[in-house]
Formats: structure tokens, C-alpha cells, sequence
């Protein structure tokens, strides 16, 4: 009978090489599911247009039309559904592992590999080939996550060893000359992670050590039923979390913090996306350091997570997402080069990293040049899209073609600013104190700066690409960055203006703010 039904575009999914069977999963196990439905209407090709949330839900949200016929469907498939948010067009779907197999034409199988964050075997579901849908819901559900509950990313953060520079957030914001007179009072500054967490104890002592002028309000959400959970591991998701919370804390002290566990899965990458993007109020920001290499993913879930964030910037949010931190190979296997999801997503400020030298006391840079150290000993992710086309912003700055194959394709990064370990951050996790370094770092740090440009320009600046790329060519340079034209990453080489390393360079907050108050043709 599953044969018969219609296959659901995208849902194609590779068993893991490294996975071990360990059986078949128990069919009357219960299991939660996110279906995510079509849009009432596309939104218009380009810069989203900027909208309310109720503009966003109304007109591009999903259908109630829609909504009720899936609803019909699956209730009479034995599934439940238990929640339905029409904004985000998500629909939570309750049932037993065996009639969910059945509904959606698929065999689940329990394996052990090892987790991309911890190198540890975990035990979890994976299928394999094509899902199908119930006839009355082809065209309608776009996508079905949760079946397969493999570790989805990475963390993108690298500890130093052994240190050579180490500087704390608020020596950086002074070497990228962050406003003066900001600090992201008034702003929400949201931050997904997926494990670990942190405690209050370690962020107090923090804040005392670095003494920002006021400590920041940090709260944890947890989605699809992940919570804030230190494990006590300084080199394991908690060193991710903490990196995160103290880089954007101690750089916009005045913004409100707020950070979403999900489980490592798509699914939970999606959920947290999706509840951050929606949350009221709206962000200003939002810090994402996991990521995957593009064919890492299904096309279901990239095109999910990409209308997520095309969701978010409609709301007005900069989405700021890490890079990758082993260069252009972006910890593939095969030798080719590849780029890092969802850096990669034209509604993502793709953030790489840079190797930073100061000059003793003043704080006068001496060099910036590309991180990369040789292949896996770490470095900045960059290149080309292999899905993603070259936006239309992008076009006049010279995105080369993949290094493998010449295809065109959205150029990554955007910015940069320093990630390299030997030139590192100073953290605290638990309850030690570390150098840490990664475009993990770089993520939010761009956050934390736009919550700075919001609060000095009085509103949310959304998508800064537009922006930021408004009338270059090939080799220029934007107002608002300092360019940097030297090492590589692998399969690319740093140049004048944009380049597949650095993006257009990293930041000058000052001259941005000037920029971004300009008038505009």
C-alpha cells in the first residue's frame, strides 16, 4: 500500500557509514514527529519583505484549510495531532513508531555511531531511501522530521592548545571598534544550542572577571522536550554553550539573553529555529554555531530550516551562523570541497574566522589573515553552494565557481572576525578557565554587534546582506570593515574586497553604524 502513495520531494536519506544495527526499533514505542506544511502564498523573490508577525502568519503562514485536511489525514492513519503552530506552518504529530512506519512507507532501524560532538557511540533510529505521504497530503507537507533521530551538527567551537594570544570578548569589541555608547540595552539576543548548558555560578564569575558594565539576564527555553544540561565536560557541548553565552554577554552586557535547547537532530534544529524566530518579542539576533556540511543533510530539512530562517528575517532578525571550522573541506570525507549548513543559507550572515595579532598594550592590530592551520588541523569554513544559487545581492562581488567543479553558487562567508584557538578567547566552563576559539565565536559576536547597530540605530536592521553588499564590485571594499587579503583556506585564497575565506572582511563598528545610517538610494 505504501508503494502506492506518493513520495515526499526531498526526503531521501542516506544510512550513516558508521553505524552499527543493533535491531529493530520496539513498534509500539511512542514517537513525536514535526510535519511542516506549504505557505499560503510564496514570499516574493529577493529581501524579504519586512512584516508583523501577524503579516507573516496571515499571508505566508500555513493555510487553516490545510491545516484541518492534514489533520483529517493522519487522525484517520491512527495519528495525533497535538500541537499546531499556523506561523511557522508546524504541526507536532503523536503515534507508535510501527504506524508512523506505515503511514509515511519507511523502515526505522535502531543503530550506534559515534556522536559528532563527543566521538562517543549514542544509540538512535535511522532509515534510509524515500518518505511517502497519504495521498490527501501530497503538495501540502513539505516536510516530515523526526523519524530518523541521528546527531544532525557539529559544534564549530576548537579548544587552544597550546595558547598563544588570548583575549577576552571585550578587548575584541574594542579591536572592532563596537559603538561606543551601546550595549544592546532594549535588544533580544536568542542563542540555539543542542546539548549541554550551563551554570549560573560559572556565568557570575565570569562577568566579575572580564567586569562588563552590567551583567546580562540569561534564560534558558528548552524545545521538544531538551532543557539546559551541563555535563560537566569542559570539551563537550557545554564548552559550545558557554562560549556562546559569554562571547554575546560580554559584548551586548544590556541585551537580553535567551537560549534554546533542542535535541541534536533535524528535527530539533528546525523546532528551535522556528520557536526562537516566532517568539514574542522578536529578536534582534540570533547565534547559531552548529552546523553540517550541506550533504549532511535531506533537501527536506535544508528547505525547511532555509524557510525558517527566510521567516526570520521577514520579523526583522539577523541570523548569524558559524562557518565551520575545517576549512574548505568542512570535515567532508571525499576530498571535494564543501560548505557549511545553515551558514550557507542566502538568509544566514555567514561568519568565518581569522588569525588576529595585536600590538601589546594598545591593542593596535599588527595582522589579521585567514585561519587555517592544514587540513584537519582546523581553519575557517568558506566556499561555494552546492544548492544554495548565487543571491542577487551577491552577484557583482565575484563568487567564484566550486573549487571541484566550476558551479556557481551562494559565496560563504559574509564576515569574519578572530577564531583561531592560538589567538582565542578567554571562557570559563565548568568551572575552569579556557581558551577557546572557532567561528563558534564568530557567530555571536556578529549577534551581539547588530544588537549594538539595533540599539544605536533604533530599530532592528533584518537581513544585512542586502545592506552590506549594496552596489559593490569585484575587490571593493564596504564601508564599515577592514579587509583581510592574505592566507587561505584550502581551496581558496583570501583577496581584495570579497573572497571565499573571509567574506568582506571583519568588522568596524563604528564606520558600519555611519553606513548603515546613510541615506540610501
Amino acid at each position: 500500500m505504501a508503494a502506492d502513495r506518493p513520495i515526499l520531494p526531498g526526503s531521501g536519506r542516506r544510512p550513516l557509514a558508521a553505524a552499527r544495527r543493533r535491531g529493530a526499533p520496539d513498534t509500539e514505542a511512542p514517537l513525536e514527529v514535526t510535519l511542516v506544511l506549504r505557505r499560503r502564498a510564496e514570499l516574493p523573490p529577493g529581501p524579504p519583505p519586512r512584516l508583523t508577525p501577524a503579516e507573516l502568519a496571515g499571508t505566508y503562514g500555513a493555510d487553516p484549510a490545510d491545516v484541518e485536511r492534514v489533520r483529517g489525514a493522519l487522525t484517520a492513519e491512527g495519528l495525533a495531532v497535538t500541537s499546531v503552530d499556523p506561523a511557522s506552518r508546524r504541526v507536532q504529530v503523536r503515534g507508535t513508531v510501527g504506524t508512523f512506519q506505515r503511514v509515511f512507507g519507511t523502515e526505522l532501524e535502531e543503530v550506534e555511531s559515534p556522536d559528532p560532538v563527543r566521538g562517543r557511540a549514542v544509540t538512535h533510529r535511522q532509515r534510509s531511501g524515500d518518505l511517502r505521504l497519504p495521498p490527501a497530503l501530497a503538495g501540502i507537507v513539505t516536510a516530515v522530521l523526526g523519524l530518523d533521530d541521528r546527531p544532525q551538527a557539529r559544534t564549530r567551537f576548537r579548544p587552544a592548545a597550546p595558547v598563544g594570544t588570548a583575549f577576552t570578548p571585550p578587548e575584541l569589541g574594542r579591536v572592532y571598534r563596537f559603538p561606543a555608547g551601546t550595549d544592546g540595552s532594549g535588544q533580544i539576543l536568542a542563542i540555539l544550542e543542542f546539548g549541554g548548558g550551563y551554570t549560573q555560578a560559572d556565568l557570575d564569575q565570569y562577568w566579575t572577571s572580564i567586569g562588563p558594565a552590567a551583567a546580562p539576564t540569561v534564560t534558558a527555553v528548552g524545545v521538544d522536550g531538551a532543557a539546559n544540561a551541563p555535563a560537566g565536560d569542559p570539551h563537550g557541548p557545554d564548552g559550545e554553550v558557554l562560549l556562546d553565552i559569554e562571547v554575546a554577554g560580554a559584548l551586548a552586557p544590556g541585551a537580553a539573553i535567551v537560549v534554546y535547547f533542542a535535541p541534536n537532530t533535524d528535527r530539533g534544529f528546525l523546532d528551535a529555529l522556528a520557536t526562537a524566530g516566532h517568539a514574542t518579542p522578536t529578536p534582534t539576533a540570533m547565534s547559531i554555531s552548529w552546523g553540517q556540511n550541506e550533504d549532511a543533510w535531506t533537501a527536506q530539512a535544508r528547505t525547511a530550516m532555509d524557510d525558517a530562517m527566510a521567516d526570520a528575517a521577514a520579523l526583522g532578525i539577523t541570523v548569524c551562523a558559524a562557518a565551520g571550522d575545517d576549512g574548505s573541506t568542512d570535515n567532508a570525507t571525499d576530498g571535494r570541497a564543501h560548505v557549511d549548513f545553515p551558514a550557507s543559507s542566502p538568509h544566514a550572515l555567514a561568519c568565518g574566522g581569522t588569525t588576529l595579532r595585536t600590538e601589546g598594550s594598545s591593542g593596535a592590530v599588527s595582522s589579521e589573515v585567514v585561519w587555517f592551520h592544514g587540513a584537519g588541523l582546523g581553519g575557517t569554513g568558506g566556499g561555494v553552494s552546492a544548492v544554495f544559487p548565487v543571491p542577487e545581492w551577491q552577484t557583482g562581488v565575484g563568487v567564484p565557481g566550486d573549487a571541484d567543479t566550476g558551479r556557481p553558487g551562494r559565496g560563504v562567508p559574509d564576515v569574519a572576525a578572530d577564531a583561531d584557538p592560538a589567538t582565542g578567547y578567554r571562557v570559563r566552563v565548568d568551572g575552569t578557565d579556557a581558551v577557546f576559539g572557532g567561528t563558534s565565536a564568530v557567530a555571536p559576536l556578529w549577534s551581539a554587534l547588530t544588537c549594538r547597530l539595533a540599539q544605536a540605530l533604533g530599530h532592528r536592521p533584518g537581513l544585512l546582506q542586502p545592506l552590506l553588499y549594496a552596489g559593490l564590485s569585484a575587490g571593493q571594499v564596504p564601508a564599515g570593515f577592514r579587509d583581510v587579503t592574505t592566507g587561505s583556506n584550502g581551496a581558496y585564497r583570501a583577496a581584495p574586497g570579497w573572497d571565499p575565506c573571509t567574506g568582506l572582511g571583519v568588522p568596524d563598528g563604528e564606520a558600519l553604524l555611519a553606513a548603515l545610517r546613510a541615506p540610501r538610494g
